[in-house]
């Protein structure tokens, strides 16, 4: 009971709440019963005025201002980096607790970096803001976690095969008419991606540092080195958009100081939390992103011995970049804030 009048008392803002990410806050906040007192929506000028339904209500979207996070207690950011820089310690000073799906604050020392089902402890040791890893970073740490626990991966070599749903709702709209004009002998429009996704697909767009990575394969390396709490761990990805509309797939070789047996391998991710095992060896059937769409698993097989060394695993993901790959894991860390009574403003505020 004592929790429940804990909870009753929690008044959240969702920043972005008109965008993808946005709108599957909204949805997961009210499917899950997250115990909500007040729900306040905030977007950019331009999205003002606008009405979203939520629990059978009509709620007006707010223009984000100093003012709208007054008497808030949770802020569930997904307005992207330059907006999170310019509000988030606005929120933290007015008491409440952010966590943040940009880029903005991952690798800052001072905030954790959390997936629920890795690292739910880093959560306590928050000063205000907590932030959401990348929806790569958080797939790909989901399948290998269970495997690292029982025997510490020495080295992951990741491909990516992303949607344009990581690009946001315009991405996947754009997709939808790249095809159709594509279809019809025009030339497809591109405001999203320097190129045509539809029937195509190209090295994640993102900037290159001077070793010749874009800073979505980095996002992976660094943001995964923190999470695991191994500074040293070997990695490297490459990213690729592909000309699917929605959910991230995966293909990834793990290395490891000694065998791992696949069988064990199997059996410590069929019974991983959020993770679901999905092989079937006779139809050819394994994880793909339209069985990954819309669903809070990361589904995880093709589970095998890497013929080039013996000590390596090979296996395939796919999941829902919207929501474990950023809201579902947002409103998770917000669960386990209210569940162990972290959900408090910090002693000193942070200034960014």
């Amino acid at each position: 009971m004592e929790e429940t009048s804990l909870s009753s008392q929690i008044n959240v803002a969702i920043l972005g709440a008109t965008g993808a990410v946005g709108t599957e806050l909204r949805d997961l906040l009210q499917s899950r019963n997250f115990p909500i007192a007040n729900l306040k929506l905030l977007a950019s000028p331009r999205s003002a005025g606008r009405t979203l339904s939520f629990q059978g209500e009509e709620l007006l979207v707010e223009a984000v201002s100093e003012n709208a996070f007054n008497n808030v207690d949770l802020v569930l950011a997904s307005a992207g980096g330059s907006t999170s820089k310019a509000w988030a310690a606005t929120a933290v000073e007015k008491g409440a607790v952010v966590i943040d799906n940009s880029s903005a604050f991952r690798l800052e020392p001072q905030v954790p970096l959390v997936i629920p089902e890795v690292n739910p402890e880093a959560a306590a040791t928050h000063q205000g803001i907590i932030a959401n890893p990348n929806c790569t970073t958080i797939l790909m740490a989901m399948a290998v976690w269970p495997l690292h626990q029982l025997q510490p991966v020495q080295r992951i070599v990741a491909a990516t095969y992303q949607s344009a749903s990581g690009a946001g709702a315009r991405a996947m709209e754009e997709v939808k008419i790249q095809a159709q004009a594509i279809l019809q002998g025009e030339d497809p429009p591109t405001e999203s991606f320097p190129y045509p996704l539809a029937f195509n697909l190209f090295p994640h767009n993102s900037p290159l540092n001077e070793q010749g990575y874009c800073e979505e394969e980095m996002k992976m390396v660094n943001e995964t080195r923190k999470i695991f709490r191994a500074p040293q761990l070997r990695i490297s990805a490459t990213c690729v958009r592909v000309p699917v509309l929605r959910a991230h797939s995966e293909a990834i070789n793990l290395e490891f100081n000694e065998p791992m047996l696949v069988a064990k391998a199997k059996e410590l991710l069929a019974n991983a939390p959020g993770v679901r095992l999905v092989e079937d060896w006779q139809a050819n059937y394994f994880p793909m992103p339209i069985d990954a769409s819309g669903r809070d698993e990361v589904l995880v097989g093709r589970i095998r011995q890497d013929l080039s060394h013996p000590s390596s695993l090979e296996l395939w993901l796919s999941g829902d970049q919207i929501r474990k790959g950023a809201a579902l894991n947002a409103v998770q860390i917000a669960e386990l804030l209210v569940a162990k009574n972290w959900l408090k403003p910090p002693a000193v505020a942070v200034s960014h």
